[in-house]
């Protein structure tokens, strides 16, 4: 069986994190965010931070007042992807995730993943 890569850590672990996460964007909503930034808060919270996170088709609805229709469209989805977005978070971290919360906003439109850690993984036997 493979050996798992060493954890990430420090800004290594935050590029890393970016990356995977605009990389998850780009494949389901065909585009990336103009903007993307993960930053550490203490020890345990991971935040991505996403800006210009919008579709055409969702800018439209935002246009014609369908504001909730989009930002619940969202959080259905991000309920949907949450696993693969902790399962990333994980094999980066070497640390489990307690907690992963998602939201978005419109006007400016940002997306925000949270990821509240705790401690490392253990390695499969």
């Amino acid at each position: 069986m493979p050996v798992p890569p060493a954890p990430l850590h420090g800004d290594e672990l935050l590029d890393a994190v970016t990356r995977e996460m605009v990389a998850l964007h780009k494949r389901y909503y065909h585009r990336e965010p103009v903007t993307a930034r993960t930053t550490l808060l203490g020890d345990d919270l991971i935040a991505c931070v996403f800006g210009g996170i919008y579709t055409d088709v969702e800018k439209t609805l935002i246009e014609l007042q369908r504001t909730t229709t989009v930002q619940e469209t969202r959080s259905d989805f991000q309920t949907a992807m949450r696993d693969r977005f902790i399962e990333h978070v994980e094999r980066l971290s070497g640390r489990n995730v307690l907690a992963f919360i998602s939201n978005t906003h419109v006007g400016p439109d940002i997306e925000i993943e949270l990821f509240m850690l705790g401690s490392a993984q253990r390695p499969p036997t």
